[in-house]
């Protein structure tokens, strides 16, 4: 086992699933349908993690440009859409590409406060680095939240379960783009034994209300009720 890889037990860890512009701002190539309710809370989340010096492993999908014939056309490398929302990045963090490799530092947890893992394909499983990881890294909770419910989500909450992890998913800090697959994932995830909780059960309550990254009318609060 890779030194520092494993943390106090009482200790909860926060897995951010794709929080990036192509999946949650309004413009992106593959928004989310829920987009404006989770990223406020997505916003509050972080903030919660900051404060309390919550470690965060987040995965960002990536895709290759292919000299513009990629089979993506959504978080492909070099784009303003496959960056990640500003407020989901941490001052003190350690970005690693998906290049097949399960290498880690020995001192990771203790000198980062946020990994960022970069992958290829929806389940972060298959990116040997984050496999390594989250396989290795004893915590007393797994916290998720990000995109997609049904795809990145579940594969990740029913990965971490099978490694005999407690897994807590934050339902309205999650997106989806199909509301019926969404909840099949939801019911299957918490059969797995996986815990769901809303953001003010981790975060208390708020009054925030705009997003602070997406120009959309709505993220805005502009749209009116006729």
């Amino acid at each position: 086992m890779i030194r520092q890889l494993t943390i106090s037990r009482r200790k909860r860890v926060l897995i951010d699933l794709n929080t990036q512009k192509d999946f949650f701002l309004a413009d992106g190539k593959a928004c989310v349908s829920n987009h404006r309710r989770v990223l406020a809370n997505i916003r509050r989340i972080m903030a919660w993690a900051r404060y309390n010096h919550i470690p965060t492993i987040s995965a960002s999908e990536v895709h290759e440009n292919n000299n513009g014939a990629s089979q993506f056309n959504y978080c492909i490398d070099g784009t303003e859409g496959q960056k990640k929302i500003r407020y989901t990045l941490l001052s003190n963090h350690l970005s690693f590409a998906a290049d097949g490799s399960a290498n880690l530092p020995a001192d990771v947890l203790r000198a980062h406060r946020q990994l960022i893992f970069h992958k290829r394909c929806a389940d972060p499983f298959c990116e040997p680095r984050i496999d390594r990881l989250l396989s290795e890294m004893k915590a007393h909770e797994f916290i998720l939240i990000g995109a997609a419910l049904e795809g990145t989500v579940q594969a990740a909450a029913l990965g971490l379960l099978q490694r005999g992890k407690k897994v807590t998913v934050v339902i309205d800090a999650v997106g989806s783009r199909n509301r019926s697959e969404a909840g099949m994932a939801l019911r299957k995830i918490e059969a797995k034994g996986s815990k769901l909780v809303e953001t003010k059960k981790i975060a208390g309550k708020s009054h925030l209300r705009l997003v602070g990254t997406c120009h959309c009318q709505s993220c805005q609060g502009k749209t009116r009720k006729n």
